[in-house]
């Protein structure tokens, strides 16, 4: 039996789970609402304010859905009460990030500075000129963005100096020897 599936996904005060046809779960909570399908091999019960996630079988398959089914909702019950943050901090002497309007605005080395817009449900704060939060309702999305904005400027070995993520070790190399 899979540890992770045959947890129970608590249902907290304040938050809604619908189970739709094809099982669209969707999850409404005091941050917002997300949906998501999960596989239809999967049986999903709610019962005394928890969500319970069965499977058919103990196929390969059924028991790899399972777990990741649970995971799942549980990102989304977590999302809409609490919200997912992800931390970058900007190494490089001259980099900096800075907000206009709503764009997050990137200089990083490069002849332009670099501007992305963040996409519904995301939000960038700039606290510090090197550093950069990334925040939203849905793990994945959060997780993406920051990965694309890491992306614009990868830490290089030799300097470290980039975009890397809060707490990330650089892996440094040794320059070449002078003669």
């Amino acid at each position: 039996m899979s540890r992770i599936g045959k947890l129970p996904v608590a249902i907290v005060a304040g938050v809604t789970i619908t189970v739709g046809e094809n099982n669209a779960v969707t999850v409404n909570g005091p941050k917002g609402q997300l949906t998501e399908k999960i596989s239809n091999e999967m049986e999903l019960k709610i019962e005394d304010g928890v969500l319970k996630v069965n499977r058919p079988s103990d196929s390969k398959r059924h028991r790899s859905l399972h777990g990741l089914s649970r995971s799942l909702i549980n990102n989304m019950v977590t999302g809409v009460t609490e919200g997912y943050k992800k931390t970058l901090e900007i190494v490089g002497v001259g980099y900096r990030a800075q907000m206009q309007g709503n764009k997050l605005v990137l200089n990083v080395g490069y002849s332009h500075p670099v501007e992305l817009s963040p996409p519904e449900s995301i939000s960038f704060e700039v606290p510090a000129p090197n550093r950069i939060i990334v925040s939203g309702i849905s793990k994945q999305l959060v997780g993406q963005v920051a990965a694309d904005i890491r992306a614009v400027r990868e830490p290089e070995p030799y300097k470290g100096k980039g975009i890397c993520y809060e707490g990330e070790r650089v892996r440094r190399k040794v320059g070449k020897a002078g003669a």
